[in-house]
């Protein structure tokens, strides 16, 4: 699922370690969407590597678009529902979140990519 919104809260960030001993940490952000009845979103950005490079390049005030999974668990029959980002991106289309790095280089026997698809003739009236 996704989002726009206005980032209004950002968190301290939360640290622990796990039942398996492994360090962990996360950051809640708030975003009020823009919409005619705005709603305010609270998500949960975990991971130390996400956390980081959040960290330095989303601000309060900033428009941002919020790639994200909901999750609903049940604990004593009550059940709790958390909003996990996975990706958060400038509203303007930058990326917030380090993209992989391409290999140019072909591997035996791969499959080329598509070629690119050439702009629109502006003298064509067909839909597709």
């Amino acid at each position: 699922m996704e989002v726009t919104g206005k980032v209004i809260v950002i968190s301290p960030v939360q640290e622990g370690v796990s039942k398996a001993g492994k360090p962990w940490k996360k950051r809640f952000y708030v975003i009020e969407t823009q919409d005619t009845y705005p709603r305010k979103i609270a998500f949960t950005v975990f991971g130390e590597d996400r956390v980081n490079e959040y960290e330095r390049l989303i601000n309060n005030g900033m428009m941002v678009r919020v790639s994200f999974d909901i999750d609903s668990r049940e604990w004593q029959g009550r059940w709790f529902t958390d909003i996990s980002a996975w990706r958060i991106e400038v509203a303007d289309g930058t990326a917030a979140q380090p993209q992989p790095v391409q290999n140019t280089a072909a591997a035996p026997g791969a499959v080329p990519p598509p070629p690119a698809i050439a702009a629109a003739d502006p003298t064509d009236d067909l839909p597709f």
